[in-house]
């Protein structure tokens, strides 16, 4: 379950049951399939040609080319509108941000991708419905479209569930996510508060010795299982334009099915870390570290099996979920700072050098450490750690920092 936030403080969490497709449901559910894939394409047809003649192709263009397919398509008719009007309307908003981020003169690698054309054989299938194009009754998923759906409930809903996804993994299964509203769940009040720093030997490095997160190393440990079966997918490999023989698909979902487990894993372990940081925490300063730039260096494997960007999304759901106070700092020059009297260095730490020495105080810390209290400072908490008390005693408080976003 994922919470994310909502302007009046409630919130809306994603719940998602697996889906028992029988044969008849399923090829219902790969005709909407056909048809959405048709028109996602049609709109990626026509906003090409949109760029090309240098005209708009806006919400509204792509709304009256759907109305025009429906009308003169049968075979686009006889499907539900519902998810061929969300569909759409995804379609607009990716193309959208694209755009902007085209404006901003973002550079290339940081630019939202323009949409592509979905293959056949390839894009999963993926149906949204809004709360007018499906209903549960009975203990069923009724979709638009006389589809009726065994859902396997494992958890009761907070509230009306506002809309469902449903969608196909690489495994072949069927999930049904629902958008379920839900209220904030407090925690009992600790007076503590901790800054994190991300990292690549240690996942989290945190001013509490009690909450850092070792590198679980969950990729490493399935690597020889992987490539194992990878070598299975290159000594049966097709043909070019070939269908993949029976031995092929099974060494295909063998891999796929390793890659969910690992993934699962590292979903796993971080939403554990972060409910306990939660829970023992009011106030939480996190680098707003960004690990895409770590996929064209040396050390990508380990970031990519670190699970950074995973982690650091679990850990701010969970604080959201709970009505604990996020800080998200900025991480410039966290690693050439000094916690205690704020000096900077001259020059940029090497990554093998672990220890930080400031040259004005003469402070001497673990480089990691050093930069979870800077978050701290930087957040406006208690500089002194996670008990909020420094060494000499008394209690301490001071502004945050402009810019700094709070959540």
């Amino acid at each position: 379950m994922t919470t994310t936030a909502a302007p009046d403080g409630a919130g809306y969490a994603r719940f998602a049951f697996r889906v028992r497709v029988s044969s008849t449901t399923l090829a219902k559910l790969l005709g909407e399939w056909d048809r959405c894939r048709w028109l996602w394409n049609e709109c990626a047809a026509r906003s090409k040609k949109a760029h090309v003649e240098d005209e708009k192709c806006g919400p509204a263009r792509l709304d009256k080319m759907l109305t025009e397919a429906r009308s003169h398509n049968t075979w686009l008719r006889d499907g539900s509108s519902v998810p061929q009007q969300q569909l759409v309307r995804d379609f607009g908003k990716s193309r959208a941000k694209a755009l902007k981020d085209v404006k901003a003169r973002l550079p290339v690698r940081q630019r939202a991708g323009m949409p592509s054309y979905k293959k056949k054989h390839v894009a999963d299938p993926t149906l949204n419905y809004t709360r007018r194009g499906f209903r549960i009754e009975g203990g069923r998923l009724r979709l638009a479209g006389g589809i009726s759906l065994t859902v396997v409930w494992s958890r009761n809903f907070p509230a009306d569930p506002s809309s469902v996804r449903i969608y196909r993994d690489r495994l072949g299964h069927w999930y049904a996510s629902f958008v379920v509203p839900c209220e904030v769940q407090p925690l009992p009040e600790t007076g503590a508060v901790i800054g994190i720093d991300w990292g690549v030997k240690e996942t989290a490095t945190t001013t509490s010795d009690a909450h850092d997160l070792p590198h679980t190393q969950h990729g490493r440990k399935a690597a020889a299982g992987l490539a194992r079966y990878q070598r299975m997918m290159g000594r049966r490999k097709p043909a070019k334009g070939n269908p993949g023989s029976r031995g092929y698909r099974a060494a295909k979902k063998l891999t796929a099915k390793l890659h969910k487990k690992v993934a699962r894993q590292r979903q796993d372990t971080g939403r554990k870390w972060a409910k306990s940081v939660v829970r023992d925490h009011d106030a939480l300063a996190v680098e707003d570290f960004r690990p895409k730039f770590l996929a064209k260096s040396t050390m990508a494997r380990k970031a990519a099996d670190a699970a950074i960007g995973a982690t650091k999304t679990a850990l701010i759901a969970m604080a959201r979920k709970h009505g604990r106070i996020v800080h998200l700092v900025h991480p410039a020059h966290t690693t050439t700072d000094c916690a205690q009297c704020g000096a900077r260095t001259k020059h940029a730490l090497p990554l093998s050098e672990r220890t930080y020495t400031c040259t004005v105080c003469g402070a001497t810390s673990p480089r990691d450490k050093n930069s979870a209290h800077v978050m701290l400072v930087r957040a406006g908490l208690n500089p002194a750690g996670a008990d909020r008390v420094r060494a000499d005693g008394p209690e301490v408080h001071s502004q945050r920092e402009p810019g700094i976003p709070t959540l």
